[in-house]
C-alpha cells in the first residue's frame, strides 16, 4: 500500500471513531475539553494498536496464507465496508458514558475493524509502525473533530458518515483487485 492508500485507510477506520464522538459530544455537557481529549486519545490509540497487534499475528502464519494474499485483502476490506453500511442502518442507542470502563469499551469496539486492516497490512507488505501511526492520528483527529461536531451540529445524520467509511473500503478492496 502506498501513503495515499494508508491515509484513505485511516480515514474509513476513523469514521467509527467520528462517529462514536459525535453521538457523545451531542450528549455530553461538562468537561468537554477533558472527555474529548481523553476519548480522542483513547480512540487514536485503540485503533492504532489494534492493526499491529493483527500484523505481527499475520506474520506468524504467513507463510500458509501468503498464496491467498490478494483474495484475503480484497474479502477483508469488502467485508468490513459492506459492514458499514449494514450497521449505518441498523439503530443505536447512545451511551453517554466516559469513565475508564467505557472509554476502554469504546475503543475496543470501534477499532475491532482495523485488527482486520493489520492482517491487510502485513499482507501487502506495508509498514506496521508508520501505518499504524496514521491510522491512530488520524483517528485521534477525527475524534476531537467529531466530538466538537457533535456540540456544533446537534443534527446531522452519523448514518451519511458511516455509509462513506463503508464505500471507501469497498473502493479499497476493489482497487487490490484491479
Amino acid at each position: 500500500m502506498n501513503l495515499i492508500d494508508i491515509i484513505i485507510l485511516a480515514i474509513a477506520l476513523g469514521v467509527d471513531c467520528l462517529v462514536v464522538s459525535f453521538t457523545q459530544g451531542l450528549i455530553l455537557k461538562s468537561n468537554r475539553t477533558r472527555n474529548s481529549i481523553l476519548l480522542a486519545v483513547t480512540m487514536g490509540l485503540f485503533q492504532g494498536l489494534m492493526p499491529v497487534i493483527s500484523y505481527f499475528c499475520t506474520e506468524l502464519v504467513s507463510e500458509y496464507i501468503e498464496p491467498y494474499a490478494e483474495t484475503l485483502v480484497f474479502a477483508i476490506f469488502m467485508f468490513l465496508g459492506l459492514k458499514f453500511i449494514y450497521e449505518s442502518f441498523i439503530e443505536k442507542d447512545n451511551i453517554c458514558c466516559i469513565d475508564l470502563k467505557c472509554l476502554i469499551g469504546m475503543g475496543i469496539a470501534t477499532s475491532i475493524d482495523a485488527l482486520g486492516a493489520g492482517v491487510n497490512l502485513s499482507l501487502t507488505d506495508t509498514s506496521a509502525i508508520f501505518s499504524c501511526t496514521i491510522i491512530g492520528i488520524m483517528s485521534f483527529l477525527m475524534s476531537l473533530c467529531g466530538f466538537w461536531g457533535g456540540n456544533i451540529f446537534k443534527c446531522f445524520p452519523s448514518q451519511i458518515l458511516e455509509i462513506s467509511g463503508g464505500l471507501i473500503l469497498i473502493f479499497l478492496a476493489l482497487k487490490g483487485v484491479v
